[in-house]
């Protein structure tokens, strides 16, 4: 009974306190220079917890944008964004000064204004449920917006998150947050009244209700953002279920645009109100939000000068918004933790996208309109199995391409710790597919009554996700109780369907499991004429092979969640035919060129090849392959090709099998075999078997370091000439290698760290390479690569498996070397960076030790300087000191690249006759390259 007070009493409390909500009365002066705010601000504040508070935490994240030290900071190195780490100081953004009182008495201001975290000590304890005025008066400089997208740029002013306000997350732990540009609440269920005091003829907008010009109201969900311009941006204002709502946009829209808006947004809204119950009086668009929640997927494709458009104008905008509007009505409708609970808006935000592209783009292809596009009366692209893919199949095909790559995270990862791309697939795609998986299970309109009926009930308190979670389970009959367990690893959940056969006018089908998860599955099965029916099964809470009895004998196919339609492993065993030559198998399919592959069939791919070297001359092949854009744990390729030099079929192949654990120490575990059979002189072939393992190891999603381990052991046959054999030249021989590699490519500072020990019957070698890239200036590089090699005995008979020094010996066939053989002519002018790394030709090789430094500089648009220096000892004869400096001129970077002697041991180079001899190149012969450098443009 005391228990049973307790709780009454306790539950009186939390009601009384969360009706209490905090209250901010704000002035803001913006000065003529738009970059100092000053600040004059009440902050009621209730203590809603269950004991006494001493301090308020204040947020002060406008200290976050610093060039160093900060989590805001580590997080755009991540993503790739210099911008902050060159930026100047006068650029970024701070907490000048700060004085804070109650209403009752003076308190001393926070002596570091820097942290992202403010205490504010009160003069005596705040009791639950009892408030303090805090009396606050600050100026900030504004940030660039470059950064994150909010403080200054050419046109606007945009501000959020600058303003100190209580933390609305703040854990009893003392745990603090910091801002990190992830679109996080700060504060959220406040009562915001803010006055802007603006610089003549400048204008503003809000997400909150605008009284009067620049003065706003209105209680807020998440966070205030205001956009200050010298430009008016249009508003728009619709009529939805007896609700008004205007839409107000922080950017210019063409004539067009606003036209096509006008006809959608009120289908949109109608739409959303339907589904959610949900409908705002007031949507604000910034342009930073409109860039980040539009829909994925629907660009034109540019190529140089054309522009090939996938859907309409109009479809365009209905798209683009749709998923802008949701995303909107979501954040400012409902309060939840975005780190810890991101999945709950993003899932429904996905699953509402599904559902209208089902209703209004059902029919629309992936490729849209372009599957349509011709050359000479001719629909290349009707070839590809994409141009039949399904829009709505985008979903799951982004989904799986991570999960076949091992990239994936599970759904309830920390929103920091997610990748950029899982910040989607994951958050977003996957989560949305299962909420539509389990729609479709318990009926869709019974689905969608419980989502409105919870989103509305739940509307004014932060969203218990474990609680809806319970609650869908009890709706749907428990048959979506998986989700949790699911959402909580890296599934990876199968649906395997082994065979049928045919018994008393049924269908007997035997489908393996392979989770303890109780996952339901969706049969269809599919008639000659196209008819479908669909039949739902439940299954086990353990992994299990059972026989589902399917009441029809005239089937075609049989099909398992088709299109994509659940987040599973593999869809390649979740099809089988029941009639003719392939009836309980898959049928064989060749494609040219790659392709998102269609489960349905087993697939070669054949992809034409065009090579070169000195020897074969220009080589054309054919390779066949299984993978195409995803990759298959069983993978072969095969490549023969025509040596228009020889006149002989030469070519490669391997075989490899991957293990990628979902969750372990290791990524993934390659295991393969491979061959090889070309020329490297005139009229000499050689012929190269490989078996190889190689593991590599896991590694933190955001994270740019990766490491690696491979063994191999190698077999060479070479032909030799009568001059190769007088001098006992190696005919055969044996190699086998154990290397290790360290990665680290960060964006400023770019390490690499790589060693092996390889050996054969006659020498044994150890070798070690390091690497710094340090990014000094915006686009301006510096490197240094240390080499080191000896070798623990050497009895070889030639120099052939000496460490090079200013070429290298490929005498194991591993280096694009387009004249293998070649000593004299253009062809033995190409360089490798390996080995010693010398670019002046001062001696070829080292049969004992070897170290050597070598530098490279960016100083001038394609423009590089380079030095190297070094020692080496031969056996037999003394340590000898190398060096070489000159300059490189990157043609095309990483495909052609000039290197031009200078001064060096030998002396001043370009006074020599035989200079043009002495420059050196590199030339890999990869397309990509070239067109990498004429998308971001040369130098």
């Amino acid at each position: 009974m005391k228990r049973l007070i307790a709780g009454f009493l306790f539950g009186g409390f939390f009601v009384l306190a969360s009706a209490q909500r905090d209250s901010i009365y704000l002035q803001a002066k913006l000065e003529q220079d738009l970059r100092t705010l000053n600040v004059t601000q009440e902050l009621r504040y209730y203590n809603k917890t269950d004991s006494a508070q001493t301090e308020v935490q204040l947020l002060n994240w406008i200290a976050a944008y610093k060039n160093r030290g900060t989590p805001l900071y580590d997080r755009k190195i991540e993503d790739r964004n210099k911008e902050l780490h060159f930026a100047q100081p006068q650029e970024l953004g701070k907490l000048k000064t700060l004085e804070v009182k109650t209403d009752l008495s003076e308190i001393t201001s926070p002596a570091d204004l820097n942290s992202e975290n403010l205490y504010i000590q009160l003069a005596q304890p705040l009791q639950p449920g009892a408030s303090v005025k805090l009396l606050l008066k600050y100026q900030l400089q504004l940030p660039l917006a470059k950064f994150t997208g909010y403080g200054m740029s050419e046109q606007n002013i945009a501000l959020k998150y600058f303003f100190l306000v209580p933390d609305s997350f703040a854990e009893a732990n003392g745990n603090e947050r910091r801002f990190l540009d992830i679109e996080e609440t700060a504060n959220h269920s406040t009562h915001w009244t803010v006055n802007l005091d603006l610089p003549t003829d400048y204008h503003s907008k809000s997400n909150l209700t605008e009284l009067h010009p620049n003065y706003y109201t209105g209680l807020l969900k998440a966070d205030p953002e205001f956009l200050i311009s010298f430009n008016i941006y249009p508003t728009l204002t619709f009529q939805t279920g007896g609700v008004q709502t205007k839409v107000d946009f922080g950017y210019r829209l063409e004539a067009e645009e606003q036209q096509h808006l006008k006809n959608k947004i009120p289908q949109q809204l109608e739409y959303l109100q339907s589904k959610t119950g949900l409908v705002p009086s007031k949507i604000f668009i910034s342009e930073k939000f409109r860039n980040k929640e539009d829909f994925f997927g629907n660009d034109d494709i540019a190529f140089w000068k054309f522009r090939f458009p996938l859907f309409t104008p109009e479809e365009n905008a209905d798209l683009d918004y749709f998923s802008i509007i949701s995303k909107n009505i979501l954040e400012q409708g409902l309060i939840t933790n975005k780190d810890d609970d991101h999945w709950f808006k993003n899932g429904i935000k996905t699953y509402l996208e599904l559902q209208y592209l089902k209703k209004y783009y059902g029919d629309h292809k992936l490729l849209g309109q372009l599957t349509e596009a011709s050359i000479i009366g001719i629909k290349p692209l009707k070839l590809f199995h994409a141009s039949r893919l399904k829009l709505i199949e985008r979903y799951g095909i982004a989904y799986q391409y991570m999960m076949t790559q091992n990239l994936d995270q599970k759904v309830d990862e920390d929103f920091k710790d997610l990748s950029n791309f899982n910040e989607m697939t994951v958050s977003n795609f996957e989560m949305g597919s299962l909420l539509n998986f389990v729609a479709e299970k318990m009926g869709t309109s019974e689905f969608e009554d419980f989502l409105s009926e919870y989103l509305q009930s739940n509307a004014a308190q932060q969203i218990d996700t474990g609680h809806f979670l319970d609650r869908l389970a009890m709706r749907s009959h428990y048959s979506s109780v998986f989700l949790d367990k699911l959402m909580s690893r890296k599934h990876r959940v199968n649906f395997n369907l082994k065979k049928f056969k045919r018994a008393d006018g049924n269908l007997e089908v035997t489908v393996r499991k392979n989770t303890y998860d109780p996952v339901p599955f969706k049969l269809e099965t599919i008639s000659e004429q196209g008819g479908t029916k669909t039949h739902w099964f439940g299954t086990p809470e353990h992994p299990s092979q059972d026989v589902y009895i399917v009441p029809e004998m005239d089937a075609d196919k049989i099909v398992i969640n088709s299109g994509h339609f659940f987040p599973e492993k593999n869809f390649r065993d979740n099809y089988l035919y029941t009639k003719g030559l392939f009836s309980n198998m898959k049928k064989i399919k060749l494609k040219l060129i790659k392709d998102i592959p269609n489960p349905e069939y087993n697939e070669i791919y054949l992809n034409p090849r065009l090579t070169f070297n000195a020897y074969d001359k220009v080589l054309l092949g054919l390779n066949f392959r299984n993978e195409s854009l995803f990759n298959h744990k069983f993978a072969y390729s095969l490549t023969p090709y025509y040596s228009t030099g020889t006149g002989q079929i030469t070519g490669s192949g391997s075989v490899t099998y991957s293990i990628m654990p979902p969750e372990s120490f290791f990524q993934s575990l390659n295991m393969g075999v491979s061959g090889s059979y070309f020329h490297y002189d005139y009229d000499l072939s050689y012929r190269k078997f490989t078996a190889s393992a190689s593991i590599n190891f896991a590694k933190e999603p955001r994270s740019a370091i990766s490491r690696s381990l491979g063994v191999s052991f190698n077999h060479y046959e070479k032909d030799l000439t009568p001059e190769m054999i007088f001098e006992n030249e190696y005919n055969r021989y044996n190699l086998w290698n154990v290397n290790y590699a360290f990665a680290d490519n960060g964006l400023i500072h770019e390490k690499f760290f790589g060693a092996y020990v390889q050996g054969m019957q006659d020498f044994n070698k150890v070798a070690a390479e390091a690497t710094y890239r340090y990014e000094y200036a915006a686009n301006k590089k510096i490197a240094f690569r240390l080499f080191a090699g000896y070798f623990l005995n050497n009895k070889t008979r030639n120099e052939i498996f000496d460490f090079g020094i200013s070429r290298v010996s490929n005498y194991s066939f591993s280096y694009g070397l387009l004249g293998q053989s070649a000593t004299s002519g253009l062809l033995s002018q190409q360089f490798i960076m390996a080995d010693g790394g010398f670019k002046s030709l001062i001696d070829s090789t080292a049969n004992q030790w070897i170290t050597s430094l070598n530098v490279d500089s960016h100083i001038w648009k394609m423009f590089n300087i380079y030095a190297d220096a070094g020692m080496y000892k031969n056996r037999s004869a003394d340590p000898k000191f190398i060096w070489d400096s000159g300059v490189k001129v990157r043609i095309i970077p990483d495909f052609l690249e000039v290197y031009l002697p200078v001064y060096s041991t030998l002396g001043f180079e370009p006074s020599f006759k035989d200079y043009a001899q002495r420059i050196r190149f590199t030339l890999v012969l990869n397309l990509s390259a070239v067109i990498n450098t004429a998308r971001r443009g040369w130098y």
